[in-house]
């Protein structure tokens, strides 16, 4: 936890976007993997980023260092820490996004690659909104140029920009989907369902056919990825010819190592990983400035949305 966020200078992310640009023109089959990192700029915290939730909470923890009370996570022996959990293994502090009172880093300047140290309480799930990077891989989606989208987040704001469900594996569920445990639809909510492993709703299935009982869909520790999104997933990344890492550290398994599966494969994260000396190519930079970046080299900015403050 805590891992020391690095950026990479003007000049060398202008040059590494420019090879990135080039990666995606020449490749047909491309795939992106997303974490939390993708997400701060919409106020959800990261997990360990310097203001990420297993960062503080391990502060707070720490013997013998008094926290500020408004520095501090809550925890909950119910807590989602599951939100990124995958088979039980690499398991980290318990934190609850849900129920978690933190204050990050959010406030950005125009275009501005810099690192801001602003600190402001992230709102709530559901009043997050898509940011620049969630609508320009719609866009990207939309254009063919990404075949496939497999996310590690549960706040749903893939399908809030428009990603359709079938163009994504939702790894480790999401906190507005509910599902029916007898037909297995799906039903993408405006509010939380609450619930953390599987557990029931109180919801019925709306298929009059049907009316089986409705799960929530975050996953606990012990719960295994669910299928068919990981077998997707795998099977995406075994095609692709390039996948494309965007805010995950790649430490949690068996996600982590999917971009392996494919022949080449880049990071873009402000922390070092686990994997980044298989990468062809490591961008040390915030992904919303990568991805204006790469829509620009593409041709693709059309004023459809703007990089926000």
């Amino acid at each position: 936890c805590g891992l020391p966020e690095t950026i990479d200078s003007e000049r060398s992310i202008a040059r590494k976007i420019d090879r990135l640009a080039n990666l995606v023109k020449c490749s047909k089959y491309i795939v992106v993997l997303t974490g939390a990192g993708i997400s701060t700029s919409a106020g959800i915290p990261d997990f360990r980023g310097p203001k990420g939730i297993w960062t503080l909470e391990k502060k707070q923890n720490k013997p013998g260092k008094k926290q500020k009370t408004d520095h501090a996570v809550t925890e909950s022996k119910n807590a989602n820490s599951s939100m990124i959990s995958s088979v039980g293994i690499n398991r980290e502090p318990s934190s609850s996004l849900r129920n978690g009172t933190i204050k990050q880093s959010s406030q950005r300047k125009r275009n501005s690659n810099s690192i801001s140290d602003t600190e402001v309480k992230p709102p709530s799930f559901s009043n997050a909104q898509p940011t620049y990077t969630h609508y320009a891989l719609t866009k990207l989606a939309s254009k063919g140029i990404i075949k496939y989208c497999i996310t590690q987040n549960v706040d749903g704001l893939h399908r809030r920009s428009g990603l359709p469900r079938e163009k994504q594996s939702i790894l480790h569920g999401c906190v507005f989907t509910e599902k029916c445990e007898t037909c297995g639809k799906e039903y993408f909510r405006d509010h939380d369902v609450g619930g953390v492993g599987c557990q029931k709703t109180g919801g019925k299935c709306e298929d009059e056919g049907c009316r089986g009982p409705l799960r929530d869909t975050v996953l606990d520790w012990e719960d295994e990825l669910p299928e068919p999104d990981y077998g997707l997933a795998e099977n995406h990344c075994e095609k692709a010819d390039l996948v494309i890492s965007l805010g995950t550290s790649l430490r949690i398994e068996p996600a982590g190592s999917l971009p392996l599966l494919a022949r080449k494969f880049v990071i873009v994260n402000l922390q070092k990983t686990p994997k980044d000396n298989h990468a062809s190519l490591l961008l040390r930079a915030k992904v919303d400035y990568v991805m204006k970046g790469l829509l620009e080299r593409l041709d693709l900015c059309d004023g459809d949305f703007v990089l926000d403050d």
